[in-house]
């Protein structure tokens, strides 16, 4: 999900999206066609395939189109600074809220998958279970400042692979302390060879914010991660 943009909702009262083609007769009239365009073009890269405008709220395209149409008009009976305080008020009680049901949702699978039999909870509120162990009498385990070389697979709670090593063929290395917490500190926990499936909470992640098109705001993470060397 993408984050609430001053800049799109400044563009939501200067800019033109007319569905209708006009006849251009004049060098005049494509200049002024072509300035809509232009802009219109820009706001749509900034809007385009977006599900959602702010948290929770569907993108109306047909109620932006409007809402430009006014503001073009001159129409608007509502100040800027009173439109862009009724946004940002919105925007602050709508992320709220997803907070609250985001981490009661996490809280709710933590709690639960705790008590599942093989996985274990640290302190840090990270959980694991042992996938494939190996036995040695003098295990060596990584620090947080060591680098590694790890296959991976990254799922969300409902399965979505939103990254993998193993499908890309190819394993990666890394320093511990170039990663997200969750990462520094599970694979200390790892020797080579070994194989650990971690369960991560959204604040030893990649916190509010998310990343990228594929890890939403306040995630739960499930990493399989298999130790290959210790640099």
């Amino acid at each position: 999900m993408k984050r609430f943009s001053i800049s799109i909702l400044l563009f939501l009262a200067v800019l033109n999206l007319c569905a209708q083609t006009p006849v251009l007769r004049t060098q005049a009239d494509t200049i002024n066609y072509y300035i809509g365009m232009l802009e219109g073009s820009r706001m749509g890269e900034s809007i385009r395939g977006q599900k959602e405008i702010m948290p929770t709220v569907a993108t109306d395209y047909e109620l932006i189109k409007a809402g430009v149409q006014l503001g073009l008009d001159g129409k608007v009976t509502l100040t800027e600074e009173e439109l862009l305080k009724y946004l940002q008020s919105s925007f602050e009680t709508l992320q709220a809220k997803q907070a609250e049901t985001k981490q009661a949702e996490e809280q709710a699978f933590l709690t639960q998958n705790g008590k599942r039999k093989g996985v274990k909870t640290t302190p840090s509120g990270l959980q694991y279970e042992v996938l494939k162990a190996v036995k040695t009498k003098n295990p060596v385990h990584p620090t947080d400042t060591s680098s590694v070389k790890v296959h991976y697979e990254g799922k969300l709670l409902d399965g979505t692979i939103f990254d993998s090593s193993y499908q890309r063929g190819e394993p990666i290395s890394f320093p511990l302390n170039g990663v997200i917490k969750g990462w520094t500190e599970g694979v200390q926990l790892m020797t080579v060879g070994e194989k650990y499936r971690f369960f991560i909470p959204y604040k030893l992640g990649y916190g509010e914010r998310g990343a990228g098109e594929h890890i939403p705001p306040y995630a739960t993470l499930v990493f399989d991660i298999e130790l290959l060397e210790i640099k």
